[in-house]
């Protein structure tokens, strides 16, 4: 092996990536045998559509504003104003991409919700608190909420 060459490769380094369908076949999969184990919570990559059928899914939609966001990801990434910026606007770009090609919808839009949260109003912890009141309410379900 000659230094530079691409010998020390894994075959996983060097296998091809999934498709995007692929990639969704595999997620969705997943997300079913998830499901199959007790109640699940499942963050991005389309869920709200991948689920949208099943009467058994409370679809929550966390937003803030894009300066809370930068700010947020400014202290959380240890990034300056302006990298922060390109993250969060690269980031919501592509999320914006992801879900129009595969299912045809607009991520941001409220009919793809049962539930929108500020969180730069409530907070992480204040958000993730309403949402487990929203899930207990939805599904009858007792206990008090995690803190």
């Amino acid at each position: 092996m000659t230094m530079g060459s691409q010998e020390w490769m894994t075959p996983a380094a060097s296998a091809k990536r999934p498709t995007p369908e692929q990639l969704i076949e595999v997620t969705r999969h997943i997300i079913q045998e998830a499901i199959t184990r007790g109640p699940i919570v499942v963050v991005g990559r389309g869920a709200p559509a991948m689920l949208a059928e099943r009467t058994d899914a409370l679809h929550v939609f966390c937003y803030a504003p894009r300066k809370a966001l930068v700010a947020r990801t400014m202290k959380r990434e240890s990034l300056s104003a302006e990298e922060a910026t390109k993250l969060v606007d690269d980031t919501n770009r592509e999320r914006e991409q992801w879900v129009r090609m595969h299912w045809e919808r607009d991520w941001r839009a409220h009919d793809n919700y049962d539930l929108s949260v500020n969180t730069e109003r409530l907070g992480i912890q204040g958000a993730a608190d309403l949402v487990v009141a929203a899930a207990r309410s939805r599904f009858a379900i007792s206990g008090s909420s995690p803190r």
